[in-house]
Order: structure tokens, then C-alpha cells, then sequence
């Protein structure tokens, strides 16, 4: 089977290129590695097809479709204080990307695009955890973008019979993340700033809550929705069902790295959320998803990659 991943030299795609290979595929990656980075796929360089173009060029998302299966579409602006700072681009990558995307998919008649959806569309609906079901309610120019790629994935399954499944990732953590980024996530800045004796800084009084979800459990549903039946034409949780406050995550980070851990609070910021927590049952019964790296594992397995990666020699 041939795949495409577009932004797969980024934290998930490289991640979920890895297993893809390890499974014997034929992989194709479009990037245009302003986020994402060829060293991420070092294992693998010699076994896969890298493309170095944006999925805002038509001609250049349809030429890395040609031949490919299925679609695993990635590729996006993935920050909230970026989308605040800059919707115009967020929109530009995020929804028009997104619409080249899914017109190269329809164009290569693939069997089945999988787009990376978000969390963020739930917006700040009180109600825990977060189902399918709920009305969408996004409070970022990045949350919307990413609504509407779901939106526009379910309108080409209805209007091209192109199937499609989207999976609403919960704040993804693990190796591989780019903690030097100032939109990095916070489990990454957390690190970086213990591990160069800074002091973490937590925007707010540290009480807000996500599901934190390892890599290896949202690489796992991916590959899932690719090919499960009854699939197509769905938006799936990509969770683990559980929530932990980022106080909690810093005495878990302080165990783990025999620190004690004190972070300076600044202001909340735009379009944050305050809690997240995802119902999986959806995943579960249709996919035959369950997590299987749990918080505190993930947490310890990602604190050993960044202490080897940007630890002090």
C-alpha cells in the first residue's frame, strides 16, 4: 500500500512514518519543512519518497498524491497564539491547504483520506469529556481552521465519494517535539526550561486541565481509521479519556527528575481552553482504538528523549 503523508517531517507525521515503514509501506511525505525537519526521518530517508513543497500549491500536492492509497493529511499551522497573532495564515495553510489536499485526493481517487482534526473545536463547552456529538464552538482562528477542514472532508465524502475520517487530536506529547519554538506545547517548554535551569511558565493559575496523549497511541488510531470499516464519513476522539492539570504535570516532572519544580504564573493567553478531556467509546467501538502509553509512561519516555536530545553534554 502506498500512503502520503503531508507535514510527516513534523513531530506525529515522523511518527507515524516510522511505524508505516516498519510495516512494510510505501510512504510518501510532502513538507515543506518549515516546521518539520528531515532530521525526524534519519531512520528512515533511504525508504521513503520526501517531497520538499507546500500543500498550498495545488500542483505540487497533486503530484505527491499521484499513486498514493491513502491520505494521511497533517500538514497545517498548528498553534492557537500563532492563529491569534496571524489568522491570515492559518487560514491560508489550514483551510486552503486543506482544500488542495482533499481536491488531490479526489483528483488520485484515493481509497481513504485521514485528516488530523482537533480538540480546539470544542471551544470552552463546560460539559467533560468532550463527545463527538457536541455542538462545535471554537474560540481561536486555529480551532476554527481546523473545524473547517472536518467540514470540508465530510462535504468532498458526501459530494465526490471521497472517504474520509478525521481524528481530533487532544494536546499529542512525545519525542520529537520541538520544544525551541515559541508556539511549542507546554509539556515541551516545561522540559526545555528544567533541563536548562530555568523556571517553567504556566499561563494562568496552573489548574487548567488536558487530555495529554502520547504520540504512539494517536499514531495507532490513525493507521485504524485508514482502513477500519464503517469508518468513512466520521469524526473521532483522539484521547486517552483521562485529564490532568499542568500543577499536577510539574510534581509528576519533579518525581520523575528528583527536582522540586516551582513555575512562574503569567496571564492566561487568547483562546486558550480551560479543561479538555475526550470520550474515546466512538474510537473504541469502531476502530478498535485503546490507548496503550498512558500519562505517566509517556511522561517518562519523553523526558529520557529530551534529556538525551537537549540535555547539557
Amino acid at each position: 500500500m502506498r500512503y502520503l503523508v503531508t507535514g510527516g517531517a513534523g513531530f506525529i507525521g515522523s511518527n507515524i512514518v516510522d511505524e508505516l515503514v516498519r510495516r512494510g509501506a510505501s510512504v510518501t511525505v510532502l513538507d515543506d519543512l518549515s516546521a518539520g525537519k528531515e532530521s525526524n526521518l534519519s531512520g528512515v530517508r533511504d525508504k521513503i519518497d520526501l517531497q520538499v513543497g507546500s500543500i498550498t500549491d495545488l500542483a505540487t500536492t497533486q503530484k505527491a498524491c499521484e499513486g498514493a492509497d491513502y491520505v494521511i493529511h497533517l500538514a497545517a499551522r498548528t498553534s492557537v497564539p500563532r492563529s491569534v497573532k496571524d489568522p491570515l495564515e492559518s487560514n491560508r495553510v489550514n483551510i486552503d491547504g486543506t482544500l488542495n489536499v482533499l481536491v488531490a485526493a479526489r483528483d488520485a481517487k484515493v481509497k481513504r483520506l485521514v485528516y488530523a482534526a482537533s480538540s480546539s473545536a470544542y471551544g470552552e463547552t463546560p460539559t467533560l469529556p468532550k463527545v463527538e456529538t457536541m455542538m462545535a464552538a471554537p474560540i481561536s482562528p486555529y480551532g476554527v481552521t481546523k473545524y473547517v477542514g472536518e467540514l470540508y472532508a465530510l462535504v468532498f465524502g458526501r459530494v465526490y465519494g471521497l472517504e474520509n475520517a478525521s481524528i481530533r487530536f487532544f494536546n499529542v506529547f512525545g519525542p520529537r517535539q520541538d520544544p525551541t519554538s515559541q508556539y511549542s506545547g507546554v509539556l515541551s517548554r516545561f522540559m526545555l526550561a528544567i533541563l536548562d535551569g530555568q523556571t517553567p511558565v504556566i499561563y494562568g493559575d496552573g489548574e487548567q486541565s488536558r487530555d495529554f496523549t502520547f504520540v504512539s497511541n494517536v499514531v495507532d488510531e490513525v493507521l485504524r481509521a485508514c482502513e477500519a470499516p464503517g469508518a468513512s464519513g466520521k469524526v473521532f476522539n483522539g484521547g486517552t479519556g483521562a485529564r490532568i492539570t499542568l500543577n499536577q504535570v510539574l510534581q509528576q516532572l519533579g518525581q520523575i527528575t528528583g527536582k522540586t519544580i516551582t513555575a512562574k504564573h503569567d496571564p492566561e493567553r487568547n483562546g486558550d481552553i480551560r479543561d479538555s478531556q475526550a470520550d474515546i467509546s466512538l474510537a473504541r467501538n469502531v476502530l478498535g482504538y485503546e490507548p496503550k502509553v498512558m500519562f505517566d509512561e509517556g511522561l517518562r519516555r519523553t523526558w529520557e528523549w529530551y534529556k538525551a536530545n537537549f540535555g547539557k553534554k
